[in-house]
């Protein structure tokens, strides 16, 4: 599915006016950096905790001091493997780590080691759903060019009050992995679907936290248009988008932005954008017309990295086996789909919500074993449509949600037992994450939530709610059964939400037959 916009030039000219309409589509790749997760830098012992007092976790080699050298952490080439190949990646036997030069406040070498020319791992591939509100779901396949290592800058702090700034460098030296994606995507939504994606994938390998607000999983997106079966055009650059929102809305206004000009006559110039979330749009940071020249050179003091690729082998001190490490990977996250789809009986959309949600997942994995009789889709609903819409009105992450897995197979066990309603079930989800230490039961007790399914007390009920809905009886009686609602909700307002509702229609059309004879 493409992107296109049509556009008619302006008739400037009698011929202009003959021209037929173009068509154009937006491309878009990303580069993501994601911090690895690790207990020390790349290539110093100093610790990653984020939010530590400034310029705290600080080697003498992260500050370049002369005479310190870098040690390369095993851990991360661990983890890059294991990325690697979860990705699909072709892992490289040997792999080299390069300067690059450039001079800011924040990296006291004046250079970043990178694996620019010879990386860990190449040619990759991932597949991913996208999900469109109001369209069909689809998959898209995009190119993962080159994974590689290297080392994060600090961090420059501007006081403007005081008309200067300070660097923390806590940060310089933290473990990255760059993943640079082909221009693949077309669309703001599928390059948000591809970032949810690789996020869900490198938390089941826990080799990055994917924390962005922390700065764990940064995005850039490289933005063009060009008109069908003509070269790229020019890019634009969008940096450091901070979150999978963003990152959809970003993509969406620069294509926008980008067709907005050329519809005009005007021409896109190459240059580096920001995401103002506030103002919801991008905003110009430098232009690109001058390539900068990095100077490229090999690392002098890092050996080139070897592995082992050899099926079957194991890792030693010196060496480490690919294959072992292939062994670690978990199910990722398209193959859980496919076991829900197929052993579950779910369909994709719900496969797909519950996979991008792991505590959901964790939920109905857990009340699906613990209570095999209910029905999956009764679970599916219930997670979906109400703990995940109460969470979302609430502005709650799920993980921060004090309802556990054992809290909603009770609530579901009394609802499929039909102890309660489902009226009841919704407010027990937010009794209980009110009141997290109290079980299911007694929460029920309390409230008084047990549903009415004694027949006298409905029909006591139901005779009331004839009475006061005399205009839907004369509409039921005449044949319109839509009608038959009205008096089922009035049976529900009397009843405070209790009445089992299926009883009550029963009831109902009974007396109301009785009374037409």
């Amino acid at each position: 599915m493409r992107n296109y916009l049509t556009i008619r030039r302006l008739a400037t000219k009698p011929i202009l006016a003959q021209e037929p309409i173009r068509k154009w589509k937006s491309v878009v790749g990303l580069e993501v950096h994601a911090q690895i997760a690790s207990t020390s830098k790349l290539f110093s012992g100093s610790g990653t905790s984020f939010g530590a007092p400034l310029n705290t976790s600080v080697a003498h080699f992260d500050a370049s001091i002369p005479g310190t050298l870098p040690v390369l952490n095993r851990k991360c080439v661990e983890s890059g493997i294991k990325t690697a190949l979860a990705l699909g990646c072709q892992v490289n036997e040997v792999s080299m780590f390069d300067r690059k030069h450039y001079f800011y406040a924040d990296l006291p070498n004046g250079y970043q080691i990178t694996q620019q020319r010879s990386a860990l791992a190449n040619n990759g591939q991932m597949t991913f759903p996208v999900i469109t509100p109001g369209q069909k779901l689809y998959y898209k396949s995009v190119k993962l060019l080159q994974l590689q290592l290297e080392q994060d800058s600090g961090k420059s702090l501007h006081d403007d009050y005081l008309k200067r700034s300070l660097v923390d460098l806590n940060r310089a030296g933290l473990p990255l992995m760059e993943l640079v994606f082909a221009p693949d995507l077309e669309t703001g939504e599928e390059a948000a679907s591809l970032v949810k994606e690789l996020m869900l994938i490198l938390r089941r390998l826990q080799t990055c936290s994917c924390k962005m607000e922390e700065g764990a999983l940064r995005v850039d997106a490289n933005i063009s248009i060009n008109q069908e079966g003509d070269p790229l055009g020019v890019r634009t650059e969008v940096k450091n988008i901070g979150s999978v929102r963003s990152i959809s809305q970003a993509i969406t206004f620069e294509i926008n932005r980008q067709l907005d000009i050329v519809s005009k006559g005007g021409r896109i110039t190459n240059e580096t954008r920001s995401w103002d979330a506030e103002k919801r749009s991008t905003v110009a940071m430098r232009d690109k017309e001058v390539l900068q020249d990095y100077r490229f050179m090999p690392e002098p003091n890092l050996p080139p990295l070897h592995l082992n690729l050899k099926p079957g082998s194991k890792s030693t001190d010196e060496l480490l086996s690919v294959a072992e490490l292939s062994e670690e990977i978990p199910e990722l996250p398209e193959h859980t789909r496919q076991r829900l789809v197929e052993f579950n009986k779910l369909n994709a959309e719900t496969a797909i919500i519950l996979v991008n949600e792991p505590i959901l997942l964790e939920h109905f994995m857990y009340i699906s074993k613990s209570l095999k009789n209910l029905p999956t889709k009764m679970i599916t609903n219930f997670l979906i449509n109400d703990l995940l819409t109460y969470c979302n009105k609430l502005n709650l992450y799920l993980d921060d949600c004090n309802i556990n897995s054992v809290n909603l197979r009770d609530i579901l066990n009394c609802l499929h037992l039909e102890e309660i309603n489902l009226q009841a079930a919704r407010q027990l989800i937010d009794l209980v994450h009110k009141n997290p230490n109290e079980n299911v039961s007694d929460l029920i007790d309390q409230h008084k939530l047990q549903q009415i399914s004694n027949l006298h007390e409905i029909e006591t009920f139901c005779h009331q709610a004839i009475a006061n809905q005399p205009k839907a009886v004369q509409q039921y009686k005449k044949g319109k059964s839509k009608a038959l609602f009205a008096i089922v909700g009035e049976v529900a307002k009397i009843s405070g939400q209790k009445a089992n509702m299926k009883i009550v229609v029963d009831c109902l059309e009974n007396l109301l037959k009785t009374t037409q004879k």
